[in-house]
């Protein structure tokens, strides 16, 4: 979905076609017939994955054959399209510069709407709108010399994927450049798709070595040499995780993290004069989140206001996660949102009604609200939302701030959508409003809890309790646990109680089925319990899992705590092993998917920012890893992992294995051939996956009433 101009419609892919919506009126226009979308010498429509119009509307740029790059399917093909006419011409195919097919990515139009730049096998291309001419802006681009994207571990844990950036004038393409020559490959192994094994290499800094050396340069669009920022600091030894041009200047604004990730700058760099000015600087005990935390795992784009005189700055130096004002030159700051409360995602800034709108929660940070407060600071924050639909609410702001596409979520709900007007928040069409359209399922056995564990800390949860409840009787539970700060598992939407993985109803089955969450975990309870876990993952949460489900057996008599489960993928699985070794005394039964076993052994922004750095304090990531404690287990344990996972890779179930033989502690293990974090690639592999986690499940924690 793409806004129109005026911010009263919007364009999207329907049918085919490329159909303008207004808003207001629900009127359809279509702008570009399905007879022009397809490539040259086919009838075959393409599949348009994303698409944008010039500012003159007269040609559209469709992205379309789009290929995975780790996580996402951000590389493909590129055509432009002249609306008038029907002329299709592929980006990249002139014979003098022709690219691969499938290679280009991130193809953006010029602000003036006459060139696009785009990385191709690492490189950066510039090409004219109306003849097709081609400039290759760098030449040393190599799968190890990423120039205009990134590599894998700043795509995974920054969110920044998108690597350039066009100046406002349309004359420079400021750029990343990731040397990534000595980060040492992890070898991947397929054994599969030939006759002969190949190695699959994928370029991963684990915990303790240097990042990447990242530095930022500008190119002019017409070709030359780059003018490279001298940014301070040692590159080895710092991230560059945002940067954007000025709204009006030859300036870009860059954000500097040092590798600790515990200290943030923020530079004016101006490449003419190679002028670099330092305007602020903020820094934490534990660790400082970047954008991709409250900007739904997107880094891009600046929060400019006064045409760059000021932006919005997003900080939780007093303890909260705030909306600030800050002045370009750094020198005046003025807090938006004060109160001891979180904002969870900035929705929409209004410089005409001095308004910015945010999502909150400050009641129940389970659920999810539309507020507003004013610009100037002089405000306090409000509500939008109305009262009456009580659980998690969304909103993609139009950019004229009139209008908003509003989603509504909770446990018995499941996801709705309408239109509405802002301020006001009335339905733009009453007949398809949420209120009309809405059609809740009622889950009498689900129900939202908290209790305090002995070591005092108060963990909120969930239980969804069987079909025909007996309290007399006795229930296996099941624990559904993630546990660290990249994800919470209780929040109030209509995926509550459901578990993809069990073939069938778990409340049918018999199972009472449970999630807590922990400290660490990123609730919107401020900075101290997010905080509380820097550098004791895989040990406070842990217990806070375990004097959480202790605390719940003591208060309910129907649980049966001879039968009781846990699992959990990826953070869930490492959380799922250490229950089983730390405390089997509790856990019987665990089945564990694609588990970090190892600290030492993933990737370091992550595990340094959560666990500081192993030169200086290895023992904790010793105490926080799973392996440690493998000679404790007693109950019965599932083992899953994709021996072609990228992410948390297949080395950490094989030093597990091996810990597990060590001390004669029989379980069962399933690796999946070439399958990925995801564990979904092949053939009937989501159903062998559900069976198997079923029929385990069924086997060793049975269920039913006793």
């Amino acid at each position: 979905m793409h806004w129109t101009a005026d911010g009263n419609g919007y364009a999207a892919a329907e049918q085919g076609e490329l159909v303008k919506t207004d808003i207001r009126t629900g009127r359809k226009t279509v702008l570009v017939t399905r007879d022009k979308l397809h490539r040259p010498g086919s009838e075959q429509a393409m599949a348009i994955a994303d698409f944008a119009f010039t500012p003159d509307s007269a040609n559209v740029l469709i992205f379309t054959n789009t290929a995975r790059v780790w996580r996402y399917n951000t590389k493909g093909d590129y055509y432009l399209i002249n609306r008038a006419s029907g002329q299709v011409r592929q980006l990249g195919q002139l014979a003098a510069s022709k690219r691969p097919s499938q290679s280009l990515m991130y193809a953006k139009l010029s602000p003036d709407g006459r060139k696009i730049g785009y990385v191709s096998e690492h490189n950066l291309f510039v090409e004219d709108v109306a003849t097709g001419q081609t400039t290759q802006l760098t030449i040393d681009g190599t799968r190890k010399r990423i120039n205009g994207t990134f590599d894998w571990v700043y795509e995974e844990e920054f969110g920044c994927r998108d690597g350039f950036r066009w100046s406002p004038d349309s004359k420079q393409i400021a750029y990343w450049q990731v040397d990534a020559t000595n980060i040492r490959d992890y070898l991947m192994l397929n054994t599969t798709d030939s006759a002969y094994s190949h190695v699959v290499p994928v370029e991963y800094p684990k915990v303790g070595e240097s990042p990447s050396p990242t530095r930022i340069g500008v190119v002019a669009a017409s070709g030359g040499p780059t003018t490279w920022l001298t940014i301070p600091g040692d590159s080895q030894q710092h991230y560059l995780m945002r940067m954007e041009w000025l709204p009006t200047t030859g300036s870009v604004i860059v954000q500097q993290l040092n590798r600790k990730q515990n200290e943030s700058k923020l530079f004016i760099c101006t490449p003419e004069s190679q002028s670099i000015k330092l305007i602020q600087t903020e820094t934490d005990k534990a660790w400082i989140d970047g954008k991709a935390r409250w900007s739904r795992d997107d880094p891009s784009g600046w929060e400019w206001l006064d045409g760059g005189k000021s932006f919005i700055w997003v900080s939780e130096k007093d303890g909260w996660r705030h909306l600030y004002k800050i002045s370009i030159d750094g020198k005046k700051e003025t807090i938006l949102t004060p109160g001891a409360y979180d904002i969870a995602t900035i929705s929409h800034i209004d410089e005409s009604t001095n308004l910015i709108y945010f999502i909150a929660s400050p009641d129940n940070t389970n659920q999810r609200y539309l507020y507003r407060t004013r610009l100037d600071g002089k405000g306090k924050a409000e509500r939008v939302t109305p009262a009456g639909q009580v659980g998690t609410h969304g909103y993609t702001n139009s950019p004229n701030g009139r209008f908003a596409q509003h989603t509504f979520t909770n446990y018995q709900t499941p996801t709705v959508r309408e239109w509405v007007s802002l301020p006001d928040h009335k339905p733009v069409n009453q007949s398809e409003s949420i209120a009309a359209r809405m059609k809740p399922v009622t889950k009498s056995n689900v129900s939202f809890f908290s209790l305090a564990t002995e070591d005092g800390v108060t963990v909120d949860g969930w239980m969804v309790k069987p079909v025909n409840f007996d309290s007399t009787k006795k229930y296996p539970i099941v624990f559904y646990v993630y546990g660290e700060p990249a994800g919470s598992t209780v929040n109030d939407d209509f995926s509550i109680g459901q578990n993809r993985l069990f073939q069938g109803d778990m409340a049918k089955a018999g199972y009472i089925y449970v999630a807590l969450d922990n400290r660490g975990t990123p609730n919107l309870k401020g900075a101290a319990w997010r905080k509380s876990i820097y550098r004791q993952i895989g040990r406070i949460n842990i217990r806070d899992q375990a004097m959480g489900a202790r605390k719940l057996f003591s208060q309910h008599a129907y649980i049966d705590t001879s039968r009781v489960a846990v699992w959990g993928w990826s953070g869930g699985g490492s959380t799922t092993l250490h229950l089983l070794f730390q405390y089997p005394d509790i856990y019987k039964t665990g089945i564990a998917i694609a588990a970090v076993g190892n600290q030492l052994f993933y990737d370091n922004i992550y595990q340094e920012r959560y666990m500081g750095l192993p030169q200086e304090n290895r023992d904790d990531f010793v105490a926080g890893s799973p392996i440690t404690y493998a000679k404790n287990l007693r109950g019965n344990l599932l083992y899953i992992h994709g021996t072609g996972d990228d992410n948390v890779h297949y080395d950490n179930a094989e030093v597990l294995i091996n810990e597990l033989i060590k001390h004669n502690k029989q379980f069962q293990v399933m690796p999946y051939p070439n399958r990925s974090h995801g564990i979904y690639e092949g053939e009937g592999t989501t159903q062998h996956l559900q069976t198997l986690y079923t029929n385990y499940l069924l086997k060793y924690c049975p269920p039913g009433p006793r």
